[in-house]
Parts: C-alpha cells; sequence; structure tokens
C-alpha cells in the first residue's frame, strides 16, 4: 500500500544551512539515524552496514572480501593462480560496490559527528580507510586502484578530530592532543605516499587538526613543576621569602 510521507515531514521541517539529525529507536527497540534533507528523510541502522542488509553471509561488502582474502592468504604462497596471497583481484562491478557501500558508512559518520558519537565516527571512518587499502591493494584496473585516494586525508582528519574530541568528553586533554599530532603525521605520511608531499602544509584537512590543537593548549592542565615554579617566581617578587623556602623545598622534592 501506499504510503504518504507529508504529515511526517511536516512534524520535522527541514532547516538549511546545518545538519539536521536526531535518534530515534525503531519498532523493535533498535537505534536508528535519521538525516533530514531537503527532499526527505535519511535513515540508517546505528550498528551494521547503514542500510541494515548484508552482503552474503558477511556483514558488509568490506567484509565479505575481506574473509575473501584471508582464505586466499592460507594458500600456497607460490601459486599465487591457485588462490595463493595478493591473488584477489577486484572487478569493476565489485569495486562500484565497495564505494557505494563506503558512501553509505560516509553519510553515517557526519551524521554521528553531529550527534556527538564519537566512537562511532571513529569506526566507520577507520572501516572506509580499509575500503581504500583494498581498493588501492586489489582493484584490477588502476582507476579502480585510486577511485577513492582522494578521500583519504578526509577520512583521516575526521578520524583524528573524533578520537580528539571523545578524549577531551572524558577529560583527557593530553590524550587528545595525541589524537591530534598522530592525525597530523598519518596525512604528512599520506601526502609523501602520494609524492605530494607540498600538499601537506597547503591542506584544508592539515589546517582543521591544527586550528584544533591550537585551541586545546591552553585547555591542558599546567604541569605540577611548572606550577610550582610561577608560585616561587611569584613569591621572590613580593619577597615572602618564607613562602620561597617552602617551595624551593617542594620542588627539590618533585621527581625529574
Amino acid at each position: 500500500m501506499d504510503r504518504d510521507l507529508t504529515r511526517l515531514l511536516e512534524e520535522w521541517p527541514y532547516e538549511a544551512g546545518r545538519i539536521n539529525v536526531r535518534l530515534i529507536r525503531s519498532d523493535a527497540g533498535d537505534p536508528l539515524v535519521q538525516v533530514r534533507l531537503d527532499l526527505g528523510i535519511l535513515q540508517m541502522s546505528v550498528d551494521g552496514r547503514p542500510d541494515g542488509f548484508r552482503a552474503d553471509a558477511a556483514p558488509s561488502v568490506l567484509e565479505m572480501h575481506e574473509a575473501r582474502l584471508d582464505e586466499l592468504s592460507l594458500g600456497e604462497p607460490e601459486d599465487d593462480e591457485a588462490g595463493g596471497p595478493g591473488a584477489l583481484a577486484l572487478s569493476a562491478d565489485e569495486c562500484r560496490q565497495l564505494r557505494e557501500e563506503a558512501m553509505q558508512y560516509a553519510h553515517r559518520y557526519v551524521a554521528l559527528l553531529v550527534l556527538e558519537d564519537f566512537e562511532g565516527v571513529t569506526r566507520d571512518t577507520t572501516r572506509n580507510l580499509r575500503v581504500l587499502d583494498l581498493l588501492a591493494s586489489h582493484g584490477e584496473t588502476e582507476a579502480d586502484r585510486r577511485s577513492l585516494e582522494p578521500q583519504r586525508a578526509y577520512l583521516l582528519m575526521m578520524r583524528a578530530r573524533a578520537r580528539a574530541s571523545l578524549a577531551m568528553k572524558d577529560g583527557e586533554p593530553r590524550a587528545a592532543l595525541i589524537a591530534i599530532d598522530e592525525g597530523i603525521e598519518e596525512l604528512r605520511n599520506a601526502f609523501a605516499l602520494q609524492d605530494n608531499p607540498d600538499a601537506f602544509e597547503t591542506s584544508k584537512e592539515v589546517g582543521v587538526l591544527r586550528g584544533m590543537r591550537e585551541a586545546l593548549v591552553p585547555k591542558l592542565p599546567v604541569s605540577q613543576r611548572a606550577e610550582l615554579r610561577a608560585r616561587l617566581d611569584e613569591a621572590l617578587m613580593q619577597e615572602n621569602y618564607e613562602l620561597a623556602a617552602i617551595l624551593r623545598d617542594e620542588l627539590r622534592m618533585l621527581p625529574e
């Protein structure tokens, strides 16, 4: 039977200029992400493949091919044509399926970022990076092998951003700084592998992470030693020598 969606769309009007996302529960109680678009509503599963389907017996097309690769790796190393390591070759149609599936996950990790589900963003961006690696290693044609490479920098940035945001949410600014620095280094390596190291400095993705880093550094807790030194300097300026002597003793007792 046909269903008119007008009432549903009117209950959740589209707002231009922002990503309209909400988390709901299915009739079975499972979490679902909905994104309000100008022409309707996009609905995705929070876990597993966003559209809820499976690829044969595997949770996704990516995992199906990864399982194939694992099986082939058990073959005789000298017999690639019979199924040894490296024998997997993805056809144009298989590469297309991987790209289409990756797009579903891209829609979801953007929605999850809005919902501040940083673990979900980390999971989905890491997963799509595996797609890029699989295509790069096993696509039959050069075009398929490089088809998603332009997305690598964005994926690395989004993953680092999610990891840093999760650390900040947990009250761990130093861990957030480490996540950002690791992301910047991953971007540097990615551009170097693409034989385009000069693009690193002008990359928008690097700029995003550096901006996060600059905003984060002032929020880092001052070390105990630095705090004691600052208090000692202040005590000496105020000629409070008794307090200064106490602070010097505390500094001496701190481990190097």
